[in-house]
């Protein structure tokens, strides 16, 4: 009787440190947009989803660089360190969305679609008068407006990640 009391304490010991261990994941949020959540641990395995930025993950362990998840609505994979955060990204009140500009000093600057437009052109009037104002050389401000007018598509950084193998694609 003595080891049966023995191995159902065990038991009950085992499946306690389980349940908890299932109920006290640690959480995690999908810091990249677009962030895949593949079938191994590798960038080469199946994409299972395609998990928007702020998603939610459980996480269930981590080996090297992967975490293995599952998520609110039932999938379960492998998502690269690099793509989440241990911190819940806030929402931007303004249209839902955290921008990295939000927490940055003296960003109260507010642009809409001509500002933008105005500065793939260049600098805008205001920002010419301030540099007029402080003297700046000329040469600096078309190094800026070289500097604005290059662009880089997420395809070419994925191919650049790829072929360095950096991050996910690191091996």
């Amino acid at each position: 009787m003595n080891k049966f009391k023995l191995l159902a304490c065990s038991v009950l010991c085992m499946l306690v440190f389980t349940f908890s261990q299932a109920f006290a994941q640690e959480k995690m949020w999908v810091s990249s947009d677009g962030a895949k959540l593949k079938a191994d641990k590798t960038s080469s395995s199946a994409t299972i989803a395609t998990l928007p930025f702020g998603k939610e993950l459980n996480i269930i362990t981590l080996e090297k660089r992967w975490y293995r998840v599952f998520t609110s609505s039932g999938e379960t994979g492998w998502i690269y360190r690099g793509k989440v955060s241990n911190t819940e990204p806030e929402k931007d009140e303004d249209d839902g969305e955290e921008s990295f500009f939000d927490d940055l000093p003296g960003t109260s600057i507010q642009a809409d679609a001509s500002d933008s437009s105005r500065s793939i052109r260049g600098l805008s009037p205001e920002a010419n008068e301030y540099a007029k104002s402080t003297k700046t050389p000329e040469k600096y401000k078309r190094a800026l407006d070289n500097a604005m007018a290059i662009t880089t598509e997420k395809r070419e950084v994925e191919l650049f990640l790829k072929k360095g193998k950096i991050g996910e694609y690191a091996q």
